[in-house]
């Protein structure tokens, strides 16, 4: 395993820094730290990724996983760890607080069909399978202590109903508004993005509402041969492993659910996790099954070679599950 973290620290300076202050626990303060953020932020992937959001909120939303939303840009430039202290990253903060709705959420661009309730139209709205991602980045990024941060997490908390939380969307659309699916089932997505909101507010990590979502994921893993809510499912595509999290996986849902101790017991969770540990080649190292063409190049956008973004992101679950921690 020392062989594989060493080879983590010779690939791309996102996976690099990442590695030494996930897997290594290094302060943001080290030199070798604070070496490859400098390499991150000046890498031309990152560059052009700070660019493109700049012009914030972007294309409009007509289905939630295409990999080139802004949305999902933003969460994945959090997830490497820049924050609001980088000017471009500030300018973007400021133009997603100035559009929150009324409810709470903050609103983008989207374009709801009339078939599900929308007006077909391009205009602001906020949905379950948006929104907590775009407040997420913003707590990752720094603005956690902004009320209106809070207002977006209390409304989108309060969703909930008894069978985790639904298919759901801004008030301004009224009762008609539908998705596709039963209105008294829960959306898979909706829930997993929502533990992954829950995960960085650490007050909330054994509430209810976390234990709810999390049920919800992992019954429907229980269940995948007999049940699929909202056209999700568990099975062959749902098991490959794919980068960056946009859309609903394996190695997104292990990523989010491996955050609450609560959990640490699951065999469901465990079974994920052991199917994920079996696709590692002889080195221990995986591969991208599955990729998103607007990423082609990234090295988790290609199947045919090893890829340090992966590596680490599987590393760092079992890291959680104590089931490395002794290699490291």
């Amino acid at each position: 395993m020392e062989e594989n973290i060493n080879w983590l620290c010779e690939q791309a300076p996102w996976v690099r820094y990442r590695t030494r202050i996930d897997l290594l626990d290094r302060s943001r303060d080290n030199p070798e730290v604070e070496r490859d953020y400098e390499e991150l932020i000046n890498h031309q992937l990152i560059k052009t990724l700070l660019q493109e959001i700049q012009e914030w909120p972007g294309q409009p939303m007509k289905r939630h996983n295409d990999a080139k939303l802004f949305f999902h840009k933003l969460v994945f430039l959090a997830d490497l760890g820049i924050s609001i202290d980088n000017p471009a990253i500030a300018q973007v903060v400021e133009k997603i607080l100035a559009n929150q709705s009324q409810d709470g959420p903050f609103q983008i661009v989207g374009n709801i069909p009339t078939v599900f309730g929308g007006s077909g139209l391009d205009e602001p709205v906020w949905m379950l399978c948006d929104a907590p991602l775009v407040t997420y980045a913003l707590i990752k990024m720094g603005v956690d202590k902004d009320s209106n941060v809070q207002k977006s997490v209390d409304y989108l908390i309060s969703l909930i109903k008894d069978f985790g939380w639904p298919c759901a969307a801004t008030t301004t659309l009224g009762k008609k508004f539908k998705g596709p699916g039963k209105r008294t089932d829960p959306c898979p997505y909706a829930n997993l993005i929502m533990l992954k909101l829950i995960s960085v507010i650490p007050g909330l990590h054994n509430s209810h509402e976390a234990k709810k979502g999390a049920e919800v994921l992992l019954d429907l893993w229980e269940y995948r041969k007999e049940v699929k809510y909202f056209l999700f499912g568990m099975g062959t595509d749902f098991n490959k492993l794919k980068a960056p999290f946009i859309w609903f996986d394996i190695l997104h849902v292990t990523d989010v659910l491996s955050q609450f101790e609560f959990l640490k017991s699951d065999k469901r969770l465990k079974e994920m996790i052991s199917i994920i540990q079996l696709k590692s080649n002889e080195n221990g190292l995986y591969k991208a099954e599955s990729i998103y063409r607007s990423w082609k190049d990234w090295d988790f956008g290609q199947k045919k070679v090893n890829s340090g973004w992966i590596t680490l992101l599987v590393y760092r679950i079992l890291r959680k599950w104590n089931n490395i921690n002794q290699n490291l």
